[in-house]
């Protein structure tokens, strides 16, 4: 079953996850993701508001896991760290 990786972030160092972003792409592609949402219009109905939203779509819960797990996404991952708050799950399609 296809699954979505939800990213909801706040950027505190722009250049940095500048850097993030421009390795965790071609990781995530690597897995099968493809971007649906990164960073558009959004409204906040409840929980904590972050100006940054990211969908992608996976393959697989496990392919999502995966490339979480790869030495490309947490490469990347190292430049989000200390640049951004972040709150990411995955969570399977269902029909």
């Amino acid at each position: 079953m296809p699954a979505l990786w939800i990213a909801h972030v706040t950027v505190t160092d722009t250049e940095a996850y500048g850097k993030y972003a421009e390795l965790a792409g071609p990781a995530i592609a690597a897995h099968g993701g493809t971007f649906i949402a990164r960073g558009g219009r959004y409204v906040q109905l409840e929980g904590k508001e972050r100006p940054r939203n990211v969908v992608a779509k996976f393959p697989s819960v496990e392919a999502a896991e995966e490339c979480y797990h790869s030495d490309a996404y947490q490469e990347a991952l190292n430049h989000a760290r200390g640049a951004s708050e972040r709150e990411l799950l995955v969570v399977e399609i269902t029909d």
